[in-house]
């Protein structure tokens, strides 16, 4: 064996490594004269296959029948043949050629997977290959049982299916589990009405998966429930998989029963063609993409253009002596799909009735939405289209101040009175983290003390955070109803879309969460738990109840969530293509035609055709392969943090910023401190992700680059980018953010690895020929980047001018008057930031107020926004920060503020206007 199960993060890479393993085995065993060598090479040949069987018990491909044909090799000592097969076998694995040629995998069971020459595909016969899938058959079956039906589902194969499948059977409830987690390519699982609850299998790693279930409650079932249970347990974990029951017990026993919502029911019987065609039309409802199909018909149709856009049918382009090259850079299919027509089979996105509508309502499914909207022109519009169809001019709303600049322009237009929000600082890596729960509800409860709870209108977060912090939604929408039973709730997941299609981040993203809840207040048990709940509350004070876990009213609680998301950023899609997802129960009552309001102001009468189209053709892909793709990328990001953490060389100067150094102890009720240490090996996050208030996500992985000399934009332009090629986008003072998404190969893993040890060995070398000043000048370099750095100043306050709620304390600003009050210069002063003017006008009395949003690159946030008082902290921060890139801030007039003229003439009119 090589390394050690506790070596890996997950058995998909296992399986892969030990099938590597395998085939190197193979060749040398093939190659040996001695007989002392064949003994020993057939002797970890044999162990490798002995411990790939339970592995390959839940895959077709190569699957145990494939490890059947090698033992019977070994039996026979042809290990030339045994090392061609198994060679064959992981091309075929490492290369997917086993999905598009059945032929010489899947034929008669009789048939040698080793009669066949390699076949080198091309381009085209993988694009016209039919997809292959798996599906799971859950039933206690022999080998010989199970051999007959997988005969008769493959003669139900037409030449004219869309796609092509292969059956794997396991036999128990557990079984069934490890194999929709383990298994990728399983898109349909048929639970048959019997088999037993426990599984055989013992491996740890596979036992890994059953935990992430998190249900301890199963194994309490009774045996004639197994199939439906199975059924809503699947649902849950892989919502996006068709379920499929066949049941014994007669139709009166079953109906009305909760099945566990399977795709539909099939009473004891063995009709091959119905399961078959309902196989097949369950995974051609994911594979449809009614707008992409739409544009491609249209491609063809021959079009007369007598409107805009003279390159629609790229006619100006192959008509021009100067511009061709473009046509011949793009290919002309983009051209010939460019239009700004809305019929002949097209939608229009303002007003969807056809393929658009349909293509938002496939993804309003694979997000577990109620309602979803497309957008091509961003999330940060997706944003100002949720606040202004929500929020009224005067309306309170709770926001994370460190979110991105679009909600606080958000927060202008539509004239609502805010309340910033803390979030929890990382002063050494000059970062914030993010709110907790505790200062959310102590916003709501003062203002609920002040009696002003009926003017909140929603609380706005960011979830995950840029650099992977991940709100429990839950929690945080639990205890906010029970203060405020209907509130609305917008979480930014531009950076989260993928998290829907992962079991373990799948339970802190909005969509998933509302479900939840309405599931949850509608249970007459849980209105049973409420009721002893009111009684332990009753009499605690504001402060006692900052530190009590708060139930909601399920008579008065409404699930109202938004999420906006970043397709292009995390999922398939052209850059600008983003997704609105709503669940509200009051939406078609209240918000459904603000909503459109909101959507027609914000968004284009052009919309990009190309980039609809790739967001329907990036929701197939989730809904088919998302499970797999995104398991993937968290695996390359888990390779790289031991990568880096296990290698001497980096370890002098880089450090991968664990959950202990980015979540302090007290927000990690689960203790986790790393995903992977040298003493322990890799930690389970499902705790993590089932109980603590925040957790990390795994594939952003922030490196801090202090030690090394370099501060992070200096690392990553003239590091990374300049010299290797390397683009990343997320720096602070002293790190740098590497972000795995669902294209990151193990190969870029490996590049980013090696020029890491590069720039440490160009380190090593350049401080060994260094002279003692040089020395003493990097050191110096090192300490300042990590020690001597500034304190995140949290938001001072608004100036009383701009306070809506100064009397109270509550601390509301109107940032929308301050905003446009700066468009008159003459209210306007400047100051340098540099020279201590600012500071002695504040020891002279005065205060300085901001007149625009500034926001330093790094960190990307406002560290004043309109109204704001400036604070000695906030100038210190600013001169410390050593970023090039400053919003808002000129340095050749320094930086603006009010005068106290406007200030005081802007607060009488402002007095005299209530009084009239």
């Amino acid at each position: 064996m090589t390394s050690s199960l506790s070596d890996y993060y997950s058995a998909s890479q296992l399986r892969n490594d030990r099938w590597t393993a395998l085939k190197s085995l193979a060749v040398q065993l093939a190659g040996v004269k001695t007989e002392t060598q064949r003994s020993r090479l057939t002797g970890k040949v044999e162990a490798l296959l002995h411990w790939l069987d339970p592995i390959e018990a839940y895959w077709a491909f190569p699957g145990r029948r494939g490890l059947d044909q090698l033992q019977k090799m070994m039996t026979r000592h042809d290990y030339q043949d045994l090392a061609r097969a198994v060679t064959r076998m992981v091309r075929a694995l490492q290369s997917g050629t086993y999905r598009r040629r059945l032929g010489d995998y899947f034929g008669d069971t009789d048939r040698d997977i080793n009669e066949e020459e390699e076949i080198v595909e091309t381009q085209e016969q993988r694009t016209r290959s039919r997809p292959f899938f798996e599906i799971l058959i859950v039933d206690d079956l022999s080998p010989a049982q199970q051999d007959a039906q997988c005969v008769a589902l493959r003669s139900q194969r037409r030449d004219d299916d869309r796609f092509v499948y292969e059956p794997v059977f396991v036999t128990s409830f557990e079984d069934a589990l490890i194999g929709v987690l383990f298994n990728t390519n399983i898109q349909s699982v048929v639970v048959r009405h019997d088999f037993a609850f426990a599984s055989e299998n013992r491996m740890e790693i596979l036992k890994r998966y059953l935990r992430r279930v998190g249900d301890e409650e199963l194994e309490s079932i009774d045996p004639e429930d197994y199939g439906p249970e199975l059924c809503r347990v699947i649902r849950k974990i892989r919502p996006e998989l068709d379920v499929f029951l066949v049941t014994d017990r007669s139709v009166e026993e079953i109906a009305g029963r909760d099945l566990g919502g399977c795709a539909r029911v099939f009473y004891n019987q063995e009709d091959f063609t119905e399961l078959h065609l309902n196989i097949l039309r369950g995974v051609n409802s994911r594979y449809n993409t009614p707008f992409f199909n739409a544009l491609k018909e249209y491609s063809k149709q021959p079009t007369g253009v007598f409107h805009a856009m003279p390159i629609s049918r790229g006619k100006s382009l192959i008509r021009s002596n100067w511009i061709r090259d473009m046509a011949e850079f793009y290919g002309m299919n983009i051209f010939l799909a460019e239009t700004s027509a809305t019929s002949g089979g097209l939608d229009s996105l303002l007003e969807p009735v056809g393929p658009i509508k349909r293509a938002q309502e496939l993804a309003a499914r694979a997000f577990g939405a109620r309602q979803t909207f497309f957008a091509t022109n961003g999330t940060s519009t997706c944003n100002k289209i949720v606040v202004q169809a929500i929020v009224r001019p005067g309306d309170i709303v709770l926001v994370d101040r460190d979110c991105h600049k679009s909600h606080h322009y958000g927060m202008v237009l539509a004239g609502a009175n805010v309340v910033y929000l803390d979030s929890y600082p990382l002063s050494e890596y000059s970062m914030y983290g993010a709110v907790p729960l505790r200062e959310i509800k102590h916003a709501l409860l003062k203002l609920r003390q002040v009696g002003k709870l009926h003017r909140v209108r929603m609380l706005l977060l960011t979830n995950c955070t840029f650099d992977g912090i991940v709100y429990n939604v839950e929690r945080v929408m639990e205890e906010c109803l029970a203060i405020k039973p209907d509130l609305v709730f917008l979480w930014d997941e531009a950076w989260f879309a993928f998290a829907r299609f992962s079991p373990t981040y799948r339970q802190r993203t909005a969509m998933n969460t509302a479900q939840v809840l309405r599931a949850r207040f509608r249970d007459p048990l849980y209105a049973e738990q409420y009721a002893s709940h009111l009684n332990e509350i009753e009499g605690l004070s504001d402060e006692q109840l900052l530190d009590t876990r708060l139930l909601p009213d399920p008579a008065t609680a409404r699930v109202r969530a938004y999420a906006t998301q970043s397709t292009h950023k995390t999922l398939t899609s052209l850059r600008q293509g983003s997704m609105i997802h709503v669940h509200d129960q009051d939406f078609k009552g209240e918000v459904e035609q603000a909503f459109h309001e909101a959507y027609m102001t914000h968004t284009s009468t052009s919309p990009n055709y190309q980039i609809i189209a790739s967001l329907d053709v990036g929701r197939r892909q989730v809904e088919l392969e998302g499970f797999e793709l995104v398991q993937k990328q968290i695996e390359a990001a888990m390779a790289m943090r031991k990568a880096i953490d296990s290698h001497p060389m980096l370890r002098k100067y880089f450090k991968v910023l664990s959950v202990k150094e980015l979540i302090p102890s007290s927000h990690r009720e689960s203790g986790i401190e790393a995903y992977w240490d040298q003493e322990k090996g890799w930690n389970d996050t499902w705790n993590a992700f089932a109980n603590d208030e925040f957790a990390l996500d795994a594939s952003r992985v922030t490196l801090s680059v202090g030690h090394a000399g370099f501060d992070g934009d200096t690392f990553k332009n003239e590091v990374l980018m300049n010299k290797h090629g390397i683009q990343i986008n997320k720096t602070s003072r002293n790190t740098v953010l590497f972000m795995t998404n669902i294209g990151t190969t193990r190969s870029s893993v490996a590049y980013l690895i090696e020029v890491l040890v590069r720039v440490a060995q160009d380190l090593d070398s350049q401080l060994e020929d260094a002279s003692g000043m040089e020395v003493r000048a990097f050191e110096r370099r090192v300490m300042s980047l990590t020690h001597d750095y500034p304190p995140l100043p949290d938001f001072s306050r608004f100036h009383d001018r701009f306070r809506t709620g100064r009397s109270e304390g509550t601390g509301e600003g109107d940032i929308r008057t301050a905003y446009f009050m700066a468009y008159d210069e003459s209210n306007c002063d400047y100051f340098q930031i540099e020279d201590g003017s600012m500071e002695a006008a504040m020891d002279a009395g005065r205060e300085l107020v901001s007149t625009a949003f500034i926001i330093p690159y790094p960190p990307g946030f406002p560290i004043l926004v309109p109204g704001q008082v400036i604070s000695k902290e906030i100038l210190h921060f600013m001169r410390a920060l050593d970023v090039k890139e400053i919003h808002g801030y000129r340095p050749d007039l320094g930086l603006r503020v009010f005068t106290d003229k406007a200030l005081k003439d802007s607060e009488s009119h402002s007095r005299n206007s209530q009084e009239n």
